[in-house]
């Protein structure tokens, strides 16, 4: 072993020099060479799962009282350690990225989703280097790599055939990936990448498909790859499922088990969970329900309607998460079935934030539209009750059942300052360490200490460098002291939270916090500034749940905490707070760098596909057109030339019965079409779509064109449109409409073009509007309509 081996400060391991006396023929040769030899890991250095559910909140979970069945969960914890006091930081991406690193979510540029950033320091969604990631140091030190499911933390532009590719998760330290890189993603038809490959599943949901077991699949497999290929190297399995953010998609199989079990509604639910948690261990005693939120309704205030809905939502919820825990379990047997699993640390993280209040007061259908501030008619939406979880559907759940979920604590994911948003259930199992089984372990933790405590639990000191680059350092500490010691003094004295403007401080006990914004106001009223935020005050180490303000009490001590936020926050790069969500998620209103920069005009070949919206021309709030050069068989001319988005938002040029056609799916809600009435002839034809947009302003009107070798042959109108972003897994497909289809005039499947697509050509006039350009009214304004 060489002497950085043995010290492995400095990765990847520098080359190791062979200095011995060569001969000039192999036959002269006398002294031994040494093999070249990879690193070896730390003796009896344990394999590492982290298993990450998304969206679940501390409630959920039957592991922490929750009305969630989640076996697998109560069976590792009935093995290993429940965390009591474990926070993330109120948002996919930056808890990700936080765990992925071992630092706070600012300090490496991860402030809110990869979706949102913008070009401040702390938000602009670039990972510098100098924070080397938890897959980086293992493969490092020995070890076989590989993540499945959600990434979402690479920056949205990188995400194309040009790359670059450093910060895909194969090169971020993983030596294999499957699984999806965006916020969310269909689990009946989703689009998925190998290493950087995309791929499409080769089954349907009529086949039995479901994304959450394709990855378990994908995983089971390749650690058995390892055990048979190479049985002496330990291995970290990443694997962080869609399950349970939006769109809550699950066979009806699944609901039925759920069917009729939240008729009660979510207050009662809160007392249930409550009462549970107390028989656990996993809340003190006397702990009480924090505040119900002012804006959201009781059970008892809903109609018949929309209470039928709440449970039919709530009951796929639920489904969703039992399969996804079905398929850990899945996983665990594999481990058993190799051996593995007594020498493996096993971290399961029951959530990256609350449970989301993003569903509002309602819930919905398709998620996208409470994005834009489109409210669905409940009495609408009874008529799609049995389609609920299915291909036909995107939905999410609503804020009633987000704070249930969340119970004992208040509000939601977003939430920075309060535990609703940022305290989730967090187990590890260690057969081989872990002696205290089933024990529960109080001390105040945060998602940054994962990569310290499993570089302790291995061996394997923090690097100084890395791949040529000094490294900062570790901003968390391990919690391997609590492993043997349920006494333990908290190691963790200091932790500051931001979200969205929403902020929080904690210190030794004591937690100062103030709510900036309402998650499930997705377009946020604005005009407050950040000083006129109204503080809170909470002593945690004798009120679990943030029950009870002492802010009025203590305002000393409150003042001491704020001072403490703008210290912290400083240090971090947390300034300047920024409480935009759905307007950062459109590039040019967040300010972060476009791909594509000034151009107007951007040309695609037939065959490419796979471009996310952050990757092609933003045609939206614009006027613009698409040019697309094509050849018309003799059999004539059918299926997609060029579509963007899919079912549940988006726009599509095509041909059907012979004739061209553009389609503009606003939410799913109404189809835009306009359609020639002449049918294209046999050869090769220039097939144009101009969009004359109303003018300033988002989400307007326009008038749509079309235009065939010259001659304009249709004529139709677009009343609204989709002003932000059409979808987070849907792409721009030329000559096929990939995922789920913009239209219903052709199948979901095999829509590729008849003929020949040669060239499609989209070009842009003008900018788009600014944010101010837009009437505030308007924007703000939240609409109900129907299907």
């Amino acid at each position: 072993m060489s002497r950085f081996q043995a010290e492995r400060h400095v990765l990847p391991e520098p080359d190791q020099a062979q200095v011995v006396t060569t001969a000039l023929g192999i036959e002269d040769q006398t002294a031994a060479f040494e093999p070249v030899r990879p690193i070896s890991p730390p003796p009896k250095a344990p394999n590492v799962v982290v298993v990450v559910m998304d969206d679940l909140g501390y409630g959920t979970s039957s592991a922490f009282g929750g009305a969630c069945r989640m076996p697998t969960a109560e069976a590792l914890a009935s093995g290993g350690l429940r965390y009591s006091r474990f926070h993330v930081t109120a948002l996919c991406s930056p808890t990700r990225q936080a765990l992925m690193t071992g630092r706070n979510h600012h300090s490496v540029g991860m402030g809110g989703t990869t979706e949102m950033a913008t070009s401040a320091p702390g938000y602009n969604g670039f990972r510098p280097r100098s924070a080397a990631t938890l897959a980086q140091i293992l493969q490092g030190n020995g070890y076989s790599t590989a993540a499945f499911g959600k990434w979402h933390q690479t920056p949205p532009r990188e995400i194309s055939p040009v790359g670059p590719f450093d910060r895909w998760p194969t090169g971020e330290g993983f030596d294999t990936f499957y699984g999806f890189m965006g916020a969310e993603m269909n689990h009946w038809y989703p689009l998925l990448y190998e290493g950087t490959t995309p791929v499409e599943p080769t089954r349907r949901p009529e086949d039995g498909y479901h994304l959450s077991e394709d990855l378990a699949d994908r995983a089971i497999e390749w650690v058995q790859t390892q055990r048979t290929l190479t049985p002496d190297r330990p291995f970290f399995t990443y694997l962080a499922f869609g399950a349970s953010h939006a769109p809550l998609h699950v066979a009806p199989e699944w609901q039925e088990k759920y069917r009729g079990r939240f008729d009660h509604g979510w207050d009662e639910q809160r007392e249930r969970t409550l009462a549970e948690q107390k028989r656990l261990g996993v809340v003190p005693q006397d702990a009480e329900l924090a505040p119900w939120t002012d804006t959201v309704p009781h059970w008892d205030q809903l109609s018949d309607t929309q209470r039928q809905l709440a449970s039919r939502f709530m009951e796929t919820f639920a489904g969703f998460t039992e399969h996804a825990d079905h398929q850990v379990g899945r996983f665990v047997t594999a481990l058993e079935e190799l051996g593995e699993l007594d020498n493996t640390l096993f971290i399961y993280l029951l959530g990256d934030n609350g449970a989301s209040g993003e569903g509002g007061i309602e819930g919905t259908t398709v998620e996208h539209r409470l994005g834009h501030g489109i409210v669905d008619d409940p009495e609408s939406m009874l008529e799609d009750l049995d389609r609920i979880g299915g291909p036909e559907t995107y939905p999410i759940a609503p804020v009633g059942w987000a704070l249930a979920m969340n119970t004992p604590f208040q509000w939601t994911k977003q939430v920075a300052s309060h535990f609703g948003g940022t305290r989730d259930g967090l187990i590890v199992h260690w057969p081989a360490a872990v002696a205290d089984r089933g024990a529960v372990r109080h001390q105040f933790h945060h998602v940054i200490d994962i990569l310290p405590t499993v570089l302790d639990c291995a061996g394997i000191p923090q690097p100084t460098s890395v791949a040529g680059v000094a490294q900062k350092p570790i901003e968390g500490s391990s919690m391997r002291y609590t492993f043997d010691d349920a006494g333990a003094a908290d190691r963790r004295r200091t932790q500051y939270f931001e979200m969205c403007g929403n902020r929080g401080i904690y210190h030794e006990g004591w937690m100062a916090v103030t709510r900036h914004g309402i998650p499930w106001e997705m377009i946020p009223e604005g005009g407050r500034s950040f000083r006129d935020d109204v503080w809170e005050l909470y002593h945690v180490d004798t009120d679990f749940s943030q029950a009870n303000d002492l802010a009025a009490e203590h305002p000393d001590r409150l003042r001491e905490l704020q001072d403490l936020f703008l210290i912290e926050a400083a240090k971090y790069q947390v300034f300047p707070l920024d409480p935009r969500v759905t307007e950062r998620e459109n590039p040019t209103l967040a300010g972060r760098i476009d791909l594509l920069g000034d151009r107007q005009s951007v040309t695609y070949r037939g065959g490419m596909r796979r471009f996310t919206e952050e990757t092609t021309p933003n045609v939206k709030n614009r006027s613009h057109s698409i040019t697309a050069d094509v050849e018309i068989p003799q059999t004539g001319a059918a299926g997609v030339i060029v579509a963007q988005g899919g079912r549940f938002g988006g726009w599509s040029l095509y041909c059907a019965d012979g004739r061209i056609r553009y389609d503009y799916n606003y939410f799913d809600l109404t189809h835009y079409i306009v359609g020639a009435d002449e049918v294209l002839t046999p050869g090769r034809h220039e097939v144009r779509m101009e969009f004359d947009y109303d003018g300033d302003g988002h989400g307007l009107g326009g008038n749509v064109f079309l235009v065939v070798d010259g001659a304009k042959v249709a004529a139709g109108r677009v009343e609204k449109t989709i002003p932000y972003y059409f979808s987070f897994d849907e792409t721009l497909d030329v000559g096929v409409d990939l995922g789920t289809p913009v239209s219903e005039d052709y199948p979901a499947v095999d829509n590729a073009f008849s003929g020949t697509v040669h060239t499609v050509r989209i070009d842009l006039d003008g900018p788009t509007p600014r944010s101010g350009d837009e009437n505030e009214a308007q924007r703000r304004q939240r609409i109900y309509v129907s299907h």
